[in-house]
């Protein structure tokens, strides 16, 4: 879903920039592992945690603060946009197996540039598809984004299904569903599934 890009935090040129511009300017080129003793964008994590309410912005689920993989994603990745490295605007809050995923590769779509109706859930598999009013070169897009970050595997559907089973259960309401799992709920309201009793989830995790 479209994530707003959400104000560079206090003290960030000092924290991050300031250093980084000085290391570029000793290294303009930084390959594997010159990056370690200079990844000062560790230092705002929990800025950029706080940012986007610890919400990854590719599976769109929240991330436990204390035992969640959090970390900086650089969307133009480092090795081949190094100026890019200690911008603001280049890092995305995302959980450890995304950015894994995500690596240098470039074919998957910004979400601080996605539109909503991009992606769409399918109901009740969970599994994600392209929009319907979409162009053929959108969707092509939309479905490389969901190959290359395996948004689709049985762990992703999983985590979706993790926070559908309780709302359904009425373990919390759909305000807390919609902190946690924004797309989710956003599809849940879009297609007037909202409601734990719609004959959509009779048969659901059985």
């Amino acid at each position: 879903m479209h994530i707003e890009m959400q104000p560079e935090p206090e003290r960030f040129y000092e924290k991050v920039q300031e250093k980084g511009e000085a290391f570029l300017a000793s290294c303009p080129r930084p390959k594997g592992k010159e990056w370690d003793s200079h990844s000062y964008w560790r230092a705002i994590i929990p800025d950029l945690y706080n940012a986007y309410l610890g919400i990854c912005v590719y599976t769109c689920i929240w991330t436990p603060f204390d035992t969640g993989w959090k970390t900086v994603e650089h969307f133009k990745p480092k090795d081949r946009y190094p100026q890019e490295a200690y911008q603001w605007n280049n890092y995305r809050f995302v959980c450890g197996t995304m950015n894994g995923r995500k690596g240098d590769y470039e074919d998957v779509l910004d979400p601080f540039k996605l539109q909503d109706g991009w992606f769409i859930m399918h109901f009740p598999s969970l599994q994600l598809k392209p929009g319907r009013q979409l162009k053929d070169e959108e969707k092509e897009s939309v479905k490389k984004t969901i190959k290359r970050l395996k948004l689709n595997e049985s762990a992703c559907v999983r985590g979706r299904k993790d926070w559908l089973m309780p709302y359904l259960q009425k373990e919390y309401g759909f305000s807390f569903l919609e902190k946690r799992a924004p797309f989710l709920a956003h599809e849940l309201r879009r297609q007037e599934l909202i409601d734990p009793d719609h004959r959509m989830w009779a048969a659901f995790g059985k």
